[in-house]
């Protein structure tokens, strides 16, 4: 069971996982190596399955988000194979959602521009056979939060 320290440590580590464990311990009212510890606990549970670096995507040329709607008159097996397959062949594809309503999945792409969009359209129907896409491009990021919240915990 997780106590409130655990969770505003959780919180921390998704704000920066770089922060020095002293800081954190200072914040938590810990000694530093109980907060190593319980950081140590914390991965071994499985409640930390990992840390990586947030790039700035202007700065590798990726600033351009595209979401696109798909939707498919097949479900077998073998479809979702392929296109699980397809998906994960192209990194410009970075989340991939199955939904309930009108539509099958939602796909998040991250361009160089808009113009990048037809280079992927192209890769995925190479690989695919799709009944419906639409394209959506984002015009501003309102909110982007990589952390989650941890008051559920």
């Amino acid at each position: 069971m997780l106590d409130d320290r655990d969770r505003k440590l959780l919180a921390l580590l998704q704000e920066n996982a770089e922060t020095h464990v002293a800081d954190m311990a200072e914040a938590l009212s810990l000694s530093p190596s109980a907060c190593s510890r319980r950081i140590a606990r914390l991965r071994a549970e499985g409640y930390i399955t990992g840390a990586m670096a947030m790039l700035d995507r202007k700065k590798i040329n990726l600033p351009t988000t595209i979401f696109l709607l798909v939707r498919t008159g097949r479900h077998s097996k073998d479809w979702l194979d392929q296109f699980h397959n397809a998906v994960n062949a192209i990194p410009e594809i970075v989340e991939v959602h199955r939904l309930t309503g009108n539509f099958d999945y939602i796909l998040k792409l991250v361009l160089p521009n808009v113009e990048y969009y037809d280079t992927v359209y192209k890769q995925l129907l190479k690989r695919m056979e799709m009944y419906d896409m639409s394209a959506y491009i984002s015009m501003e990021t309102v909110k982007l939060s990589p952390g989650l919240p941890t008051r559920h915990i």
